[in-house]
């Protein structure tokens, strides 16, 4: 008798079970096959990565594919044997379509890679056991086929307190844990105690339907003294269903959008609670399942231990298919299963059931006609929706209300389907509802990101700009010092040089006006700068060199108003003068003869006469000139320059070093090079000018 206190489930239905085709005999084991299709992706979540290539030998039980992605379950070769391809392959899904799998080719030998077995779990930490059962590949195998470690790993602030062990398997046809049941109770209740090892639940439920009564008394006799609790549950469609199972067994209705977790409770099929005594016990990863073989096209209907990947047709062969009698081949029972497109699609870790069912046994269903809105679909819902308003806002797309009246409740379990008078498949329009408004959730979650990666480049791009724009203001700073600190430099230079140099006056006012374009270069550039940021700082630089340049065009106005020394005296006018007179005399003479040549007139004679002899007055008056300029003493003459000493010629060089790097210094700074090229330049400017100031304290000091 019960000791738990059972909840009637709302709505439910009474199909024909039609398990007495399979649970008659004990389970059997399948030939292993000669190509085992071993699909990347057996679960819910991020698909794996084949950790494999072809032509490699693997070992039963080899890791071949993994993800980094938490949720997701890793693969195992289920047989040795060679990797013969890594690519699209069929798959039992109801769109047909192909999925990348990693083909066996099996060597009959079957040989087991090395196992690691945790066979004292009482001692391990929960850490540790759920690194196990992850390695071991374990993904749920009542159906959805969740990671089961993920499910194993509640948030630290929802303990679980109550564990439900599933084993009602409420669709007909499906007898793969009854059978299990009642072969591996043993090992069924030690898969329940590794699971309390790791949650610490109060309370542990093994839920089991009445109409298996064999599996209840073999698992209770397997309790022995633990204190689980085994509810046999009365006999209805879908209470099976997590939510449902949970409303029966505790009274609780998991609010919409929330997981059993949130609620304390936690569900696990019995398989999978068998997988995980297999993994930890005995170190093997998940590899093969217990699948029912059923319907009335089979000669032999039966419960096989078949290996995954193993070809859905070699299962059937197996269990006698009489390929005239199949009219459908379902995967999965007759209320939520679906038509397998392909017969060589493999066995995965969710394939519980195949039903190869013939015409008469599953005939195809009438043609749906219009909704007589009659509420027997409310009726059986087992989630407590109105069935025949999602049909409505289905058939009209409207993804708003569809989500108002909670469509992702629904557990596609058929019963309204069933029970329709239209024979409307009211689960199609709904799985196709889903599937539109997951789509376009993923679109817009798609358009955020882009939006969101937009904004983020524009923001990067901002920060970006500042940081050049604050980098070109200091770098703008920086030489505008630098000039300013030279334009000081050169004008301390040029005082310097004024006061100790013997230039002549024509040297000194070049040097001037040098000095006075220098600065009035540097003054453009600064007020350019101070144009394009205007800093407090730049417009005292600009003042200071304005104040430079005035004082430079000063002086360079004063030098030039000084009348220089080496001044022409009058004697050397006169004779330059005379030259001048000489020359327009013989020039004007020469125009006359020529036009005499061509014109002989007695006038143009007398002209030609006339310039003859002012050309020859004017040649007398010029030699006479020359010949007293040459008699002037020698003493009068200018002094021969003498030739420049040694040092003189070290502090001349010493000079033109300090313009070359100047003048380096200058163009690196308009080419804006980089701070290291400039501190150099700088350093070799200042090493420059401290030996010309070295050479020149030695001269004044010689002097």
């Amino acid at each position: 008798m019960n000791t738990w206190p059972i909840h009637p489930l709302r709505g439910g239905i009474h199909p024909p079970q039609r398990k007495t085709l399979s649970n008659q005999q004990p389970i059997q084991r399948a030939p292993l096959p000669k190509q085992l299709i071993v699909p990347l992706l057996q679960h819910l979540g991020s698909p794996n990565d084949a950790h494999v290539g072809v032509g490699d030998h693997v070992l039963k039980g080899q890791l071949i594919a993994d993800s980094a992605n938490p949720i997701s379950a890793p693969v195992h070769a289920p047989s040795s044997g060679v990797i013969s391809f890594i690519g699209p392959q069929p798959y039992p899904h109801t769109s047909g379509k192909l999925m990348d799998a990693i083909v066996i080719d099996t060597d009959g030998l079957d040989k087991w890679c090395s196992l690691e077995p945790l066979a004292d779990f009482h001692t391990a930490s929960a850490p540790k056991l759920l690194d196990k059962i992850r390695q071991a590949g374990i993904s749920g195998l009542g159906g959805a086929g969740f990671p089961t470690v993920i499910k194993l790993s509640p948030a630290a602030d929802q303990p679980i307190k109550t564990l439900i062990i599933n084993g009602t398997e409420c669709e007909p046809y499906i007898t793969a844990d009854d059978v299990l049941m009642r072969e591996k109770a043993a090992q069924l209740m030690i898969g329940i105690d590794i699971l309390v090892r790791i949650l610490q639940p109060e309370n542990i439920l093994i839920a089991i339907e009445d109409n298996k009564p064999e599996a209840i008394a073999a698992v209770r006799d397997a309790l022995n003294d633990r204190s689980y609790h085994v509810v046999a549950l009365p006999t209805i469609y879908p209470s099976g269903g997590e939510r449902q199972l949970i409303q029966i067994l505790t009274g609780q209705e998991v609010p919409s959008a929330q997981i059993p977790a949130q609620l304390g409770i936690l569900c696990q099929n019995v398989g999978t609670v068998v997988a995980v005594h297999d993994a930890v016990i005995e170190g093997k990863p998940l590899i093969s399942r217990i699948t029912t073989l059923t319907g009335e096209a089979l000669h032999n209907p039966m419960n096989v231990e078949c290996l995954i990947g193993t070809p859905v047709i070699d299962l059937l062969e197996f269990a006698g298919l009489q390929k005239n009698k199949m009219n459908r081949l379902i995967a999965g029972g007759p209320m939520m299963g679906f038509t397998l497109p392909s017969l060589h699609a493999p066995v995965i870790k969710t394939s519980n059931c195949l039903l190869a069912a013939s015409a008469e046994e599953l005939p195809a269903p009438p043609p749906a006609m219009p909704c007589i809105r009659c509420g027997d679909c409310a009726q059986v819902c087992p989630a407590n929706l109105l069935p025949q308003q999602l049909h409505f806002y289905a058939l009209g797309e409207d993804h708003t209300q569809l989500q108002a009246h909670n469509l992702f409740d629904c557990i596609e379990c058929g019963a309204c389907a069933y029970v329709c008078p239209s024979s409307i498949p009211l689960v199609q329009y709904y799985r196709s509802a889903k599937a539109d408004i997951r789509e376009q959730a993923k679109k817009l979650a798609k358009a955020e990101h882009a939006k969101e990666r937009f904004e983020f480049r524009q923001e990067r791009l901002r920060l970006e700009e500042e940081r050049k724009e604050a980098e070109r203001k200091a770098r703008a700073e920086r030489l505008a010092k630098s000039k300013a600190a030279q334009a000081k430099k050169a004008a301390q230079a040029q005082e310097s040089d004024a006061s100790s140099s013997t230039a002549t006056p024509e040297d000194e006012i070049k040097r001037l006006k040098i000095a006075a374009s220098m600065a009035q270069v540097a003054l453009r550039k600064a007020q350019k700068q101070l144009d394009t940021h205007g800093t407090e700082e730049l417009q005292a630089q600009v003042k200071q060199l304005g104040v430079s340049a005035e004082q430079a065009k000063q002086a360079l106005a004063a030098a030039t108003a000084t009348p220089a020394k080496a001044a022409s005296t009058p004697a050397d006018d006169e004779l330059k003068r005379l030259k001048i007179a000489s020359s327009m005399a013989r020039v004007a003479l020469s125009k006359a003869q020529k036009q005499l040549d061509t014109h002989a007139t007695e006038e143009l004679q007398a002209q030609v006469e006339q310039l003859r002899a002012s050309a020859e007055q004017a040649k007398h008056a010029l030699d006479a000139a020359t010949a007293a300029t040459t008699s002037v003493p020698a003493v009068a003459k200018k002094p021969a320059k003498a030739e420049p000493s040694a040092a003189e010629q070290a502090l001349k060089k010493a000079k033109i070093d300090v313009a070359m790097k100047r003048a380096a210094l200058r163009k690196a700074e308009r080419a804006e090079a980089d701070a290291e090229t400039l501190t150099a330049l700088q350093a070799e400017l200042s090493h420059a000018e401290q030996a010309l100031d070295t050479l020149t304290q030695t001269e004044e000091v010689g002097v």
